[in-house]
């Protein structure tokens, strides 16, 4: 017997590597639509002075002609097939492998919940040790 039921949740996140501060949301889709939600979320947690730089893959809701990018933020779209360049994708890893792989949750509450709990496990320290690559201390704005 096996269990085919499946659903979905998103979690999007930004990560500051040098001190692993952190904005995360989990949705029940990701589009456009979600991603300026995310966005306008993480604007409005930089303080009046700062800029976030944020280092993504190309996705269509990340390059979309839609997307409503606030000011104080700026995106990096990476090369396509460039996963090791991104470092959020260690800490997607990191909660894949620790936390959410090899289960089975009975609803979509659960998944929800199941994603919330596993990211509020992510110390600042963890997270600037999950995303800390070189190359982004070379990064001046």
């Amino acid at each position: 017997m096996c269990d085919q039921r499946y659903t979905w949740v998103h979690v999007l996140a930004a990560v500051q590597p040098a001190t692993g501060e952190d904005f995360c949301l989990v949705m029940p889709e990701i589009s456009t639509k979600v991603m300026n939600t995310f966005l306008a979320g993480l604007s409005a947690t930089r303080a009046a002075d700062e800029h976030a730089l944020m280092v993504m893959d190309g996705a269509g809701w990340h390059r979309s002609d839609d997307l409503d990018v606030p000011d104080n933020v700026s995106l990096v779209i990476l090369p396509a097939y460039s996963p090791e360049l991104n470092p959020i994708e260690r800490v997607w890893l990191y909660l894949r492998e620790r936390h959410l792989s090899h289960r089975l949750l009975d609803n979509y509450d659960d998944i929800v919940n199941a994603c919330c709990t596993a990211w509020n496990t992510l110390t600042a320290e963890r997270l600037h040790s999950l995303t800390s690559y070189p190359y982004l201390e070379q990064v001046r704005c």
